[in-house]
């Protein structure tokens, strides 16, 4: 009955309605010990509030995790840790909280050995790591995620990427560390060394050595289209 009622507020774009109704409805599948239909009716509740009420479809997702986890499903509970994520990203601006909500996401992936949705998570926590001048964490995600991809046939050539973005984080922070980044990565993906990204990465180095400052501002201009 909740669930029908949910849906014509649906249709109705009565979006706070629909929310209240699909809550309604999992409380109710939880008094009956479905855990899987309460589940399925929080995330509807938490998909209807996101059009209306951001932190109660937070709230909603989050009681959708509990049950997943406790079901075992921890691949379905990293989907709705994006999700949140992606609220606190677009719609409450916090972004530490989206960084927390990625992280745990990208922990219950590698647990289920889906490593190629944990690294998207990570990625997204190493961007805003670094604009956070978290500089050392962002570069620890992107050496991992580098390193993790680099033998991979598919996505090496992602991997010069995010050695590059590494190396740029060392840079910000001392000179002297993004040479020697930039020497280990050549090290350990010798295909780094022929790369744009590298040619890139050690023109900037030179021309910030040389106190040269029309070099430099040469050497910087692709970054601004990379």
């Amino acid at each position: 009955m909740y669930a029908r009622a949910a849906n014509m507020f649906k249709m109705a774009k009565n979006w706070s309605a629909a929310g209240n109704a699909f809550c309604q409805a999992a409380k109710l599948h939880m008094q009956l010990q479905s855990k899987h239909d309460a589940a399925t009716s929080f995330v509807d509740a938490g998909n209807a509030y996101k059009k209306a009420d951001p932190q109660e479809a937070i709230n909603c997702l989050n009681a959708a995790i509990d049950i997943y986890t406790d079901m075992g499903r921890f691949t379905i509970a990293a989907k709705h840790h994006i999700t949140i994520a992606e609220i606190y990203e677009t719609e409450l601006v916090d972004i530490e909280k989206a960084i927390a909500h990625y992280e745990q996401s990208a922990d219950y992936y590698k647990g289920e050995e889906s490593n190629s949705s944990a690294n998207k998570c990570l990625l997204k926590v190493a961007a805003y790591t670094a604009q956070l001048e978290q500089y050392q964490k962002a570069i620890e995600i992107y050496e991992q995620v580098g390193t993790s991809t680099m033998d991979n046939p598919l996505l090496k050539y992602s991997a010069k990427e995010y050695f590059f973005k590494a190396a740029l984080c060392h840079f910000i922070v001392d000179e002297l560390n993004a040479k020697l980044a930039v020497e280990k990565y050549e090290e350990m993906f010798p295909a780094f060394s022929d790369s744009r990204e590298c040619k890139l990465l050690k023109k900037l180095l030179e021309a910030h050595e040389e106190q040269n400052s029309d070099s430099y501002t040469e050497a910087v201009s692709p970054l601004l289209i990379l």
